[in-house]
């Protein structure tokens, strides 16, 4: 929002939020039927390049959010935030607008009329009216934006961005598209005034603003030196995007639109510009401190990640009406993904205090960790992304959700057996997991209910209590042999096999059933120690989310949640592979043997790097 909104800031679909799409079924709707009933197919062609651009300027954003997470060519090394994703989530209004523009063009002006296909002389007359009045005019348009009065109200929501990604180029208040859109529409007016319009000069047209305006506002430099230096006037005739990036950071320079000629014809060019271009392109790769190695969660957890929807990415994992309608689509998408993809790969990167940390994704679900196959080529995955870690000097690589299975790899200490001169650390996190679930546990519970896989976390966990002699009552018999196993002789009498359902805080992890959640009293506390939540079943009864903390404010470059976590909370796995880089411990703290008798030392320095736990608010009642 502008620093003093004015008059139509808001676009006027605003209150529909997603549904905003709505406004497009009527000209779906009308389009098939013309089709169907005339054969006309220009209203399809409308539908057509609206896909197109929502697609075009998706590519763009995963591309811009996976080379900045690299390191590679990047611009500007800042932050971006969840204030910044928020205020940007309205990117596709834009497309809605000029949808809706050129629909009414085609029912209220050409009518039955039809375009050809190709005309050379529109597409050249196309190209000379850009080059001339529209660049010219929004030149100074762009200036006059820029003057305090237009500024507070308008411009300044779009320079609230100054770490810029392509959807910010579109992030504008209504009234300023309504001028852009007269600016830019010229070209395509006067073609159809002169009859030298066709369908390719529109759609290039139109897809070059796109093309432009996303690579503009990309934040890594990708045009090479060689174009430049075969042909040196195209410096005048196209922009780079560490150019525009200097408009971001220094305000009052570098106006133009996409040809950099009138900022060098009026004496607005920055001084940095060529320095700063140069400077972008000798950026390489960035090595990173701390590796946290995840992967996917669900089908639709494609489009969660920081490289999926921006806007699906701050929030939560939860399923959208729009992503149902895409399921064909996304199950192509996720077979050639896991199909196809035989190494990790980052898509994010933060920033705690002086450490850099990536996070790099096994593109493989959770049923592919049930295949004895799949399995093999997992582990092969997670050893090679180890060892291509421990050639660029990353310190820590911690390992999240299933890669860290005690039957997939022993919780990571198969690879330190294969390898045993690795100077990268590898974590598992248990330790600080199984921390987080003991001080979510209410003061003066004297007895917990235990249901579900056993792992080292839930060892580690039952190890606790029954040391400080609360009673861990276990449902099944195997589960309380195997916990059995891992206690002294003087703490076993803490842990009971049970058929009672009454302890308040129950302990849950994978496999605890439908039918054994509804035997909870009301008001039952599910405390998770797995890697997945459980189903909430019980409206009557507390869900804690699954061993996480919240991270300290230092911690930058935070702008999206981790799987069904909230905003800036972390899970507690991955937050023990940041606290071993923290700390700058040299021990390896994977597999069963590993001692979780340090526990306590693992918590003590989260809190003391400013990761603090998560809190519930809890029914009253007694324990």
């Amino acid at each position: 929002m502008a620093s003093r909104p004015g008059f139509l800031t808001d676009w006027p679909w605003a209150p529909l939020g997603s549904f905003k799409y709505l406004l497009l079924a009527p000209l779906v709707i009308d389009s098939i039927y013309s089709y169907a009933t005339m054969r006309d197919y220009e209203k399809l062609l409308v539908v057509a390049m609206t896909v197109w651009r929502i697609v075009h300027s998706q590519v763009w954003i995963s591309l811009s959010r996976y080379q900045t997470a690299k390191g590679t060519k990047r611009i500007l090394n800042k932050s971006i935030e969840f204030d910044q994703v928020d205020r940007e989530r309205s990117w596709d209004d834009q497309i809605i607008f000029n949808s809706l523009i050129v629909y009414l063009a085609k029912v209220y002006v050409l009518g039955t009329d039809t375009l050809p296909f190709w005309r050379t002389d529109g597409l050249i007359l196309v190209a000379l009216l850009h080059a001339g009045p529209v660049e010219f005019i929004y030149y100074w348009f762009h200036r006059a934006l820029h003057h305090h009065f237009l500024y507070s109200r308008y411009h300044s929501h779009h320079h609230s961005s100054i770490v810029t990604e392509p959807i910010t180029s579109v992030v504008h208040p209504f009234a300023e598209h309504i001028g852009y859109t007269l600016i830019l529409g010229l070209p395509l007016v006067t073609t159809l005034l002169c009859g030298t319009a066709s369908v390719v000069s529109i759609f290039l047209y139109i897809t070059y603003i796109d093309f432009m305006n996303n690579m503009g506002h990309c934040n890594f430099e990708l045009i090479p030196r060689f174009l430049f230096s075969l042909l040196p006037p195209l410096k005048f005739l196209c922009y780079t995007p560490s150019f525009h990036s200097l408009h971001h950071t220094q305000f009052r320079t570098n106006y133009s639109l996409f040809m950099p000629m009138y900022d060098y014809m009026y004496g607005t060019t920055d001084e940095c510009s060529d320095s700063l271009y140069e400077k972008s392109l000798e950026k390489e790769e960035e090595k990173p401190d701390a590796i946290h190695l995840t992967h996917l969660t669900s089908v639709e957890s494609i489009y969660h990640l920081r490289l999926g929807f921006a806007s699906l990415s701050s929030h939560p994992l939860s399923s959208r009406f729009y992503l149902f309608l895409m399921k064909p689509f996304t199950l192509i998408l996720s077979f050639i993904l896991t199909s196809f993809s035989s190494r990790t790969f980052v898509f994010e990167r933060n920033r705690f205090r002086d450490l850099t940390l990536h996070t790099h994704l096994i593109p493989k679900f959770p049923s592919h960790y049930m295949s004895q196959q799949q399995k093999e080529c997992i582990n092969k995955m997670i050893e090679s992304a180890i060892l291509e870690a421990e050639k660029k000097g990353v310190k820590v690589m911690s390992l999240g959700l299933l890669n860290q299975g005690e039957e997939l790899n022993g919780y990571g200490e198969m690879y330190v057996r294969k390898h045993p001169k690795l100077k990268i650390r590898i974590v598992d996190g248990s330790s600080l997991a199984a921390e987080v679930v003991l001080h979510s546990i209410p003061v003066r519970t004297r007895e917990v209910l235990f249901r579900g896989q056993v792992t080292k976390v839930a060892r580690a966990i039952v190890f606790s209590l029954c040391q400080n002699a609360i009673k861990v009552m276990v449902l099944r018999k195997e589960e309380h042999s195997m916990l059995a196993e891992f206690l002294d002789d003087s703490c076993k009498e803490n842990l009971v096999l049970t058929t009672n359902y009454n302890p308040m805080i129950w302990l849950v992890g994978d496999g605890v059933s439908t039918k054994e959640q509804k035997m909870a009293k009301e008001g039952t506390l599910f405390l998770p120690f797995s890697q997945f939540p459980p189903d909430k079943l019980r409206k009557d009864c507390v869900y804690h989310t699954t061993p996480a903390m919240i991270i300290p404010h230092s911690a930058q470059n935070i702008d999206s949640c981790e799987n069904w976590l909230g905003r800036r909370v972390m899970s507690a796995w991955r937050v023990g592979g940041i606290v071993h880089s923290l700390e700058g411990w040299e021990e390896h703290e994977c597999g069963l043997d590993n001692s979780v008798l340090n526990s306590p030392r693992v918590w003590e320095a989260a809190l003391r790097n400013g990761f603090q736990p998560l809190r519930v608010l809890l029914p009253s009642f007694e324990t």
